[in-house]
């Protein structure tokens, strides 16, 4: 039976250190072994340097999720405007 591993988060810091590391020669089964990581978020932070150097999200989306992004929050705000509108219109109507 395995246990269950408990999520862990890292300081940018750390990430560069251990793409540092990596690019320096040191195999990366030993980086992830040697410091208890899993292999996808290793992968993740390698893929994250290559990208942009940063390891934030906002820093790795695509133009198309940040578009996304954008038109979700609008649509929810508009969602709710209709739904104000709509109450008024019922208290209006009940006059």
């Amino acid at each position: 039976m395995t246990t269950k591993r408990t999520r862990r988060t890292f300081t940018s810091e750390f990430k560069k250190q251990m793409i540092q590391l990596h690019e320096s020669g040191k195999p990366k089964t030993d980086i992830v072994r040697e410091y208890d990581l899993t292999n996808s978020a290793f992968d993740n932070w390698i893929r994250q340097s290559q990208k942009s150097e940063s390891f934030s999200e906002k820093d790795n989306r695509t133009p198309e999720a940040n578009e996304l992004i954008k038109l979700r929050k609008e649509n929810q705000r508009l969602l709710m405007e209709n739904g104000i509108l709509e109450q008024a219109a019922l208290i209006m109507g009940r006059r």
